[in-house]
């Protein structure tokens, strides 16, 4: 912290700038009266930072933390703090186009009442979706039921669906723990999440875009406003898009430039993100709008003014991760493998003196393993690391080597005596893995990790930490979010449909099943054929040679009403019934609360 700008409040004066008003109190409920938000449980975050937390985070919490409609520009608003993510609304002829309608529909209904309350009952004329992330639109539902324009990148709907579907439950685990659900709010517990405070926990909805954007420098117009769009695949997402506002002179940087650093691999689980492509969208993004965009602002934080400040600050951003990127290729190349690489990564002077260049969210550490991961993969190269005992049978042999559970113990608070907090975890995780029941070696190391956590300066590291210190002492927390919603099912292609059913086949307990079912997808006037053979189901269109041994003739909806589990109730069927049962027979369910700090 001694060469940041401590005195420089450039940052909370332009959280602050256009304030017209807050929602009050900042709770957002459904409509049976569970909370989904509750931005009022961060008032704590008004006192001087505790000795419990990192100052950095702290000062980013306390400026993520403010709520309330804000003018960004004549005609363009911003309601922020209501959500993991801001909402935009631009002012047109008839009505408003909303921009990111939020993850939840209770918040982003909460947030359009705000905006009406103090600029009118505007009906929504249109709608954006500047990224496939579900806080860029699981909320739309609650500004329109539909019936107007919706523009998205083109790739939206595949990957916005697949995301939170294929490997969802794993993602839904794991983000327990990123986004610290089950923590007190508290000095000593989650005090945000470096992107956001946190993520709302109401209805998730999707409407399928109406109009794909297919390139840069594609112009729209809806409700008289007139649109520019940027596209910029593989940097924040699979699928995204900058959006200009010529008649405003207002840059939207969806999520590519943020006032932190960003994740090129979200620790909650993700393909990893394209550090070399997401700086050289931001160069195109100087190049095309320097000089034009007086204001920019983003789906997250604060936006930034003057036309200088704006290049500058997307230019910093830019070799931020392209810094990042290159120097992690030039050590790889040198022999250094992911963790040494990140240990020994440090920004230049003149980036590491921008606040916006903290990993408050994404981390210079992890960043770095996620660029080596995406060049090489998991393993480093050393044969000892080719085939290693899993997490449990390794750890019973470290410490049966250490002289046994006592020997561990002893050593690690050896290290927390020296301070080196890290080594013991890693020996403290050791004799938990051994041996679950181990009270001692539990307690440890939950309070190691409560430690590492209130000294992070990454929010989502401090989550994690203070999560397995409390799943350690209390037991393993439920995830109470829904993988999916009705609309992101209904949103998937057929293929995708039959590839979720696909990764659900116990692949041992299917081995020596053989069947095919043709499906008749009747509203689509289509043809598929799954066949399972060798513990894997096979899909194909518009199948050929002999009859299936089960035909179904049923619409895409009554198919996704078979995935949720609604039975065959109303679908015509020819051949063997039974073969649908056989195939339900070997799928197997996930299991949305496995262990993460024990074995």
């Amino acid at each position: 912290m001694a060469d940041l700008p401590l005195h420089d409040q450039g940052d909370f004066a332009d959280a602050d700038r256009g304030f017209i008003a807050k929602l009050s109190p900042a709770v957002v409920r459904t409509a049976d009266g569970r909370v989904v938000w509750d931005g009022d449980s961060y008032d704590f975050l008004q006192e001087d930072c505790p000795e419990t937390a990192h100052p950095g985070l702290w000062r980013q919490s306390r400026l993520c933390a403010r709520q309330g409609l804000y003018e960004v520009t004549p005609g363009v608003y911003q309601v922020r703090g209501l959500d993991l993510s801001n909402m935009t609304l631009v002012e047109g002829e008839r009505g408003v186009v909303v921009i990111d309608p939020l993850i939840s529909t209770e918040c982003a209904a909460a947030a359009l009442k705000l905006y009406r309350a103090h600029r009118g009952d505007r009906p929504v004329t249109g709608v954006i979706y500047t990224c496939t992330h579900v806080d860029h639109f699981g909320g739309v539902r609650g500004v329109t039921g539909g019936g107007v324009p919706i523009l998205a990148p083109a790739g939206f709907l595949e990957h916005a669906a697949s995301e939170r579907v294929y490997a969802g439950h794993a993602m839904t685990r794991r983000a327990v723990y990123l986004y610290g659900r089950a923590l007190p709010r508290s000095p000593e517990g989650q005090i945000g999440c470096g992107l956001g405070m946190t993520a709302s926990t109401g209805t998730v909805s999707l409407i399928p875009p109406t109009l794909d954007l297919t390139r840069t420098g594609q112009e729209e117009t809806v409700d008289g406003i007139r649109m520019i769009f940027h596209l910029t695949p593989d940097a924040a997402a699979p699928a995204e898009t900058n959006v200009f506002l010529p008649d405003h002179r207002a840059l939207c940087l969806a999520e590519n430039a943020t006032h932190n650093q960003h994740n090129l691999l979200s620790l909650r689980g993700a393909a990893v993100r394209d550090a070399r492509a997401w700086a050289r969208h931001l160069t195109e993004a100087v190049s095309l709008f320097d000089g034009q965009a007086e204001v920019a602002f983003a789906s997250h934080h604060w936006p930034t003014w003057g036309a200088e400040a704006v290049v500058r600050f997307i230019e910093q951003q830019r070799d931020m991760y392209a810094y990042l990127h290159d120097q992690t290729l030039r050590l790889i190349n040198k022999g250094l493998t992911g963790p040494e690489i990140a240990e020994a990564m440090q920004l230049p002077p003149q980036l590491e003196r921008a606040w916006h260049t903290h990993g408050y969210h994404g981390s210079l550490s992890h960043n770095v393993r996620a660029v080596y991961q995406r060049y090489l993969g998991w393993f480093d190269g050393n044969p000892a690391h080719l085939w290693e005992h899993p997490p449990r049978e390794s750890a019973i042999r470290y410490v049966e080597c250490l002289g046994g559970a006592a020997g561990v113990v002893e050593f690690a608070r050896r290290y927390i005596g020296e301070n080196d907090l890290r080594f013991a975890a890693q020996l403290l995780n050791h004799a938990v893995f051994a041996d679950e029941g181990n009270k001692e070696a539990r307690d440890l190391l939950a309070e190691v990790y409560t430690r590492l956590g209130h000294g992070a300066e990454n929010a989502t590291w401090r989550n994690f930490y203070l999560m397995g210190a409390l799943e350690l002492a209390d037991g393993i927390v439920p995830a109470t979010m829904d993988v999916t919603s009705p609309d992101l099912l209904a949103a998937l292609s057929v293929d995708q449909i039959f590839d979720s059913i696909a990764i659900r086949v116990d692949g041992p307990r299917a081995w020596h099943e053989r069947l095919s079912i043709d499906w008749h997808l009747t509203d689509l006037g289509e043809w598929h054929r799954t066949t399972l053979c060798n513990g894997v189901l096979v899909q194909q269109r518009d199948p050929r040679g002999a009859a299936a041994d089960l035909t179904l003739r049923l619409t895409k909806e009554q198919l996704v009403g078979l995935l949720a589990g609604k039975g065959v109730e109303g679908v015509e069927r020819e051949g063997n019934t039974a073969v649908l049962q056989r195939l339900v027979a070997v799928l197997d369910r996930a299991m949305p609360d496995f262990a993460i700090v024990t074995a």
